[in-house]
């Protein structure tokens, strides 16, 4: 067995060469462009799209086209991923998706959430092997020679590992280019312990980069579940929210957590974009989920943090959140 590669060390999926080998997992209602740009500035090589319908945009939704199809051309490589049961409707939108000018697509296989089950998508694609085949083929030729990669769960049920075998299928058949694999079952969703060894079985079965996702929310779980994977790379979710530091503490350009004045100047920036891309009103909104992961690593209660998410006018917030920092007057 050859050594495993350090995530400092760039690898390429298909014909894109990813500087390193963490990656920005897809955050449903988060990933947009800003998100994904703000894993990029702290050194992921790869960042992925919130997942977006393929219907939607096979029926030309404005919303969907005009966000959550919008790509920052300091974001690049980037890839969008896409949720659908229908090999038509995908194809179309894969093609879509390569004219805006994405690096790669990637395919949701692995969404829990009974609401995009309930229409055959996500997960519970694992259970149709066939029909994922098709769904990915359809990706693979309507985007225009760009890598298509699936993500997806090891199973519907706690102890089931049919994802292993689709994701074989995947590779071999529908010309898939990477695999993100989540070694825990759709039923448990974010629970329970990751199965890191199922993960390393399946690298043993493809000759396509596979990648690690799946209860990394530190810098030090991901670092050991890569060992015990096996696996090409890592995919870092729930771990970044509020923390876009752990892609450069991965990646070596830090050792030490940001102070509170970066954390303060990082959540104006993320402020700014929002602002930028939604427009004050919706961004007011929009952001009452982001505001209480920064707050309590800066040290502010709960209580506290809803105080923030009360204020309408984001002039206020950016004014509050100036006064956290240690050396402005507020704090003095």
């Amino acid at each position: 067995m050859s050594a495993q590669s350090p995530l400092t060390e760039p690898f390429r999926i298909g014909d894109v060469e990813i500087a390193n080998r963490v990656l920005l997992a897809p955050l449903a209602g988060i990933g947009n462009w800003f998100v994904r740009l703000q894993a990029r500035r702290h050194g992921a090589g790869l960042a992925v799209s919130e997942m977006v319908s393929s219907h939607a945009i096979h029926y030309g939704n404005e919303r969907t086209l005009n966000e959550l199809l919008r790509i920052h051309p300091d974001e690049h490589p980037t890839a969008i991923q896409l949720f659908g049961a229908d090999p038509g409707v995908m194809r179309g939108a894969a093609a879509v998706v390569a004219e805006t000018g994405a690096d790669l697509i990637d395919l949701n296989m692995g969404c829990p959430v009974k609401k995009v089950r309930k229409t055959g998508a996500g997960a519970e694609l694992i259970s149709d092997p066939d029909l994922a085949v098709a769904v990915a083929a359809a990706a693979v030729e309507g985007g225009g020679g760009r890598p298509v990669t699936v993500k997806l769960r090891s199973g519907l049920r706690p102890g089931d590992r049919s994802g292993v075998a689709v994701a074989v299928r995947l590779v071999e058949e529908a010309g898939v280019a990477a695999i993100a694999f989540h070694p825990r079952s759709a039923a448990v969703q974010h629970k329970g312990t990751p199965d890191y060894g199922l993960v390393r079985e399946l690298t043993g079965r493809i000759d396509v980069p596979v990648i690690v996702s799946g209860g990394l929310d530190t810098a030090e779980r991901a670092r050991a579940a890569y060992r015990e994977s096996g696996a090409d790379a890592v995919m870092i979710a729930r771990g970044s929210f509020g923390y876009p530091w752990i892609f450069a503490e991965l990646t070596g350009s830090r050792t030490a957590g940001p102070d509170r004045d970066e954390i303060a100047a990082e959540l104006i920036w993320v402020i700014d974009a929002a602002e930028e891309h939604l427009g004050t009103e919706r961004a007011g909104r929009y952001l009452r989920k982001f505001y209480p992961w920064y707050l309590a690593r800066i040290g502010l209660s709960s209580r506290e943090a809803a105080g923030f998410q009360q204020l309408d006018d984001l002039d206020a917030v950016r004014e509050r959140v100036r006064g956290l920092r240690t050396a402005s007057p507020a704090a003095a």
